[in-house]
């Protein structure tokens, strides 16, 4: 009896007919490693610790269950840190979403010399954070280069504690993270400028729309996709902000750690040889992850009812 022959899709060309089930797979299996080692495991593992009272050196603990997460909620430094990480990602969020735009709309035009000046305004997209920080730091200071100037103008008789104060502080770790921002968003908003219909320009003229009715009517619709992207970007980048305010303040968060964020908690409780706990810094971390999450799923919501209207 004939051996009945193999069946093979009809939908497949070329050498896919002839290609075992399990081929395509080693195209991602490094991938696939990649992503479960480094992101998959350890966001699980930290979830286990969060359920430990694991020590900072050792890592190993005995199971609690939930009472890390119980100690978080009556922990007043916890609330502090998140009301300062909320209160950052408010301030920032809308200035960091459209002040690129309006600078993208003034170096957007073709005339000489714009490159070099379009250059200029990148150069703190590509410079150290550390550094900036660490250069800012030495301006703030209260006998840095701004006090001095403002003393030295009458404006002030006593140094501006904008290191130490709770709200200067974070003015001051805004404003830094404000202006290394702004090139970076700024190339992204000139790249979706460049894709508008110049013709709709001309017809908004034609109807004799001035440039304040050209923008909310043209461009501003021109570029809704990509300001709800930037804004879920920099809440995420204000969520978890740590660099600039651990500069700033030489680690402390200023005077009691008044102005530390989330990310400054979780280092803090979680780390600290002496009197951190490990099981409590992952708790935190964990809070944190779904907190931006939340914040993700709320922006995403708020584009599609944009999309629909």
């Amino acid at each position: 009896m004939a051996k009945s022959k193999q069946k093979v899709p009809v939908n497949l060309n070329g050498a896919a007919r002839f290609r075992k089930w399990w081929v395509p797979w080693l195209w991602v299996a490094l991938p696939l490693i990649v992503v479960g080692t480094f992101y998959l495991f350890p966001f699980l593992n930290t979830f286990f610790l969060s359920m430990t009272n694991a020590d900072p050196l050792s890592g190993r603990g005995d199971f609690v269950g939930f009472s890390n997460y119980a100690d978080l909620l009556i922990d007043h430094n916890f609330w502090n840190a998140v009301f300062n990480s909320i209160v950052y990602a408010i301030i920032v969020v809308p200035l960091m979403t459209f002040l690129p735009l309006l600078l993208a709309l003034l170096v957007r035009d073709h005339i000489p010399g714009i490159g070099f000046f379009r250059s200029v305004y990148y150069i703190p997209a590509v410079s150290s954070l550390v550094v900036i920080s660490l250069a800012w730091q030495a301006i703030l200071k209260d006998d840095g280069v701004l006090n001095n100037i403002l003393q030295a103008a009458h404006i002030t008789g006593e140094p501006i504690s904008f290191l130490t104060g709770r709200w200067l502080l974070l003015l001051s770790a805004m404003l830094i993270t404000l202006w290394q921002g702004l090139p970076y968003y700024m190339i992204m908003y000139l790249a979706t400028l460049a894709n508008i219909d110049k013709s709709l320009y001309e017809a908004a003229s034609v109807d004799g729309a001035g440039p304040i009715r050209k923008f909310f009517s043209v461009t501003l619709p021109g570029v809704k996709v990509m300001v709800f992207l930037v804004a879920t970007l920099v809440t995420i980048g204000c969520l978890k902000i740590f660099t600039e305010i651990q500069l700033l303040s030489n680690g402390t968060g200023g005077i009691g750690g008044r102005s530390q964020t989330l990310t400054m908690y979780i280092r803090k409780i979680g780390l600290d040889p002496t009197y951190g706990s490990l099981g409590a810094g992952s708790a935190a971390a964990v809070f944190l992850f779904l907190m931006t999450i939340g914040f993700i799923l709320a922006s995403q919501r708020l584009n599609r009812k944009a999309e629909e209207q």
